[in-house]
């Protein structure tokens, strides 16, 4: 059975349990259309966000934001005066105006929210960087973003070259005075901001080759937030929930951070942020704080259901874990159960280049299909394309996903080439991830293309071979890479952390691997390490395992 879908020509019809159109070969999402302002209206994230915590206002006195470190927190009522003053004071005392951008280098503080809502709020482009960038990956970024300004700490602001604005200082008592009090008032009743206008420039996270600038629009960042919150949809059974507490592992100059930031607070949430992540700590902030939600990384989940740690301390508040980034193992959503029966896992896809939400799993029913990362978000089309031929692909066949929809980026700065490869004219972006639907509009990642092992004729993903080595009891966490191969162009080279006190060998490694695998698949070289090499994200950096691979040859680190 199918149904017919309004958005389609009369003659098209989309299955009503897969979502694909077998005329134009789109799949479709399954999920109702959000209701988004018109494209017309004017309106920067900022006003969205504060009109959607107006339509449900937490009390004045509740803490929007708490350092986990400190425990110090921000109230809603003063949060959203800050934001108004520090607003007004930078059009009053700088020339900031639309368009112009803004490059952020600082860690995760109370400050650095109030800063972003304030300037998206001007129409100022913020660009916010890693602060502990090398001084050629900063200097990279700043010839991307172009900024007339920036805003940094007196520890990160050396690495800053002068701006046409200067560089603001956010730990120093003059900014503390701009967010306080008001210096003198023009109003911002006359700041207008389209909603087609650039917001926001974050980076890629730069694991198969230079960070790239991702430009983002207030439309794009205004439809992730319009998406209806998964996280604890069902946990109470209709009863009226308590005030969700989330903790942000996340740094806020990624886009799943930044996401997270921007949702939390429409919702009337408190955040409690984390400046470093410390594993003990985040087990320590969730009883602290009474924490409902965090979103993680694969690697943290593995953590979390190794670790002996967890048992000792208070965890029941804690109700779901986000899980995005790459594909858990059954048997690691197996064993983390085991430890905390009652908290739910969500599995999500995005990139930076889909304003973090492509696809992600609503309520126990979906979650329970582990091995995928959900179904196609609201108002989000995908195909499924032969890498070699280009053709369109039905549920069931494995290509490299492509997806369209309001959370497309604009594209790349400074980069009109890797733009030109990555945004196809028709509006699809070129995502680089192969996949496949199935028949009930699940979607499954199988690796990244480029990232797929080259052995003989076959093609091997790295992430199989991950959670399997994740599996074992003696090995805490893995990375597999393509190591050069005379014969067979390319091998599987697992770099593996063992347990403490495991002796476990590159021998049992390759047999543990090679009972569960076909032969092409097997591993054939070992290398123990003290930590995988991860971005912010939790992603794995590939590119340094197989420079360090290639650079040693030998099995041993």
């Amino acid at each position: 059975m199918a149904d017919r879908n309004p958005s389609l020509n009369a003659a098209h019809f989309v299955d009503h349990r897969s979502g694909f159109c077998p005329q134009t070969k789109i799949f479709h999402s399954l999920r109702p259309p959000l209701l988004i302002p018109p494209l017309s209206q004017p309106l920067s994230v900022t006003e969205h966000a504060l009109s959607l915590l107006q339509s449900s206002p937490p009390p004045s006195n509740a803490a929007v934001l708490v350092d986990s470190n400190s425990g110090v927190h921000l109230s809603y009522a003063i949060f959203l005066r800050q934001i108004r003053t520090l607003a007004s004071n930078l059009k009053a005392l700088t020339s900031l105006s639309n368009g112009q951008v803004a490059f952020i280098l600082a860690p995760t503080s109370l400050e650095v929210p109030v800063l972003y809502f304030a300037l998206l709020s001007l129409g100022v482009v913020i660009s916010p960087a890693n602060p502990i960038g090398s001084d050629s990956e900063i200097s990279h970024q700043i010839r991307l973003s172009k900024p007339v300004i920036a805003f940094a700490t007196s520890s990160t602001a050396s690495k800053l070259p002068k701006l046409q604005l200067g560089t603001v200082l956010i730990d120093s008592p003059a900014f503390l005075s701009m967010m306080t009090e008001i210096n003198r008032s023009d109003g911002l009743a006359d700041v207008k901001v389209d909603q087609s206008d650039s917001a926001a420039i974050l980076y890629s996270s730069g694991t198969t080759g230079r960070v790239k600038g991702v430009l983002l629009s207030h439309r794009n960042l205004i439809v992730v937030n319009s998406s209806p919150n998964p996280l604890l949809s069902e946990v109470n059974n209709g009863e009226t929930e308590p005030r969700q507490v989330s903790l942000c592992l996340l740094p806020l100059f990624h886009v799943f951070g930044f996401v997270m930031l921007l949702r939390a607070i429409s919702r009337g949430e408190t955040l409690v942020l984390m400046q470093k992540f410390d594993f003990v700590e985040m087990l320590s902030a969730v009883e602290k704080f009474r924490v409902t939600y965090i979103p993680v990384s694969p690697p943290l989940v593995v953590a979390m259901a190794k670790s002996e740690l967890v048992a000792k301390y208070d965890l029941s508040s804690l109700q779901v874990l986000g899980c995005g980034g790459a594909p858990l193992g059954k048997e690691v959503i197996e064993k983390f159960h085991q430890k905390l029966p009652k908290v739910e896992i969500i599995q999500g896809y995005g990139l930076t280049e889909s304003t973090a939400g492509a696809a992600r799993s609503m309520g126990p029913e979906e979650s329970s299909n582990t091995k995928s990362v959900g179904r196609l978000s609201e108002n989000m089309e995908a195909m499924i394309v032969d890498p070699d031929s280009g053709e369109a692909l039905p549920p069931g066949h494995r290509g490299e996903l492509w997806l369209r929809g309001p959370g497309i980026m604009k594209g790349y700065v400074g980069d009109a080439k890797a733009t030109t490869e990555t945004l196809h004219p028709d509006g699809w972006l070129k995502t680089g991830d192969l996949c496949y639907f199935d028949s009930d509009g699940f979607l499954y990642i199988v690796d990244r293309l480029k990232e797929l092992i080259k052995y003989k004729a076959y093609q091997v993903p790295p992430a199989e071979l991950e959670h399997l080595l994740q599996s074992n009891p003696e090995i805490i966490d893995a990375a597999v890479i393509p190591y050069p191969d005379e014969d067979a162009g390319e091998i599987p080279m697992a770099y593996v952390v063992r347990k403490p006190g495991s002796n476990i060998t590159e021998a049992q490694v390759i047999d543990f691997i090679a009972k569960q695998v076909a032969p092409y698949k097997k591993i054939r070289r070992v290398s123990f390490i003290d930590a995988i090499p991860k971005s912010p994200a939790g992603k794995i950096l590939r590119r340094e395992l197989t420079q360090h691979a290639r650079s040693h040859g030998s099995n041993k680190l």
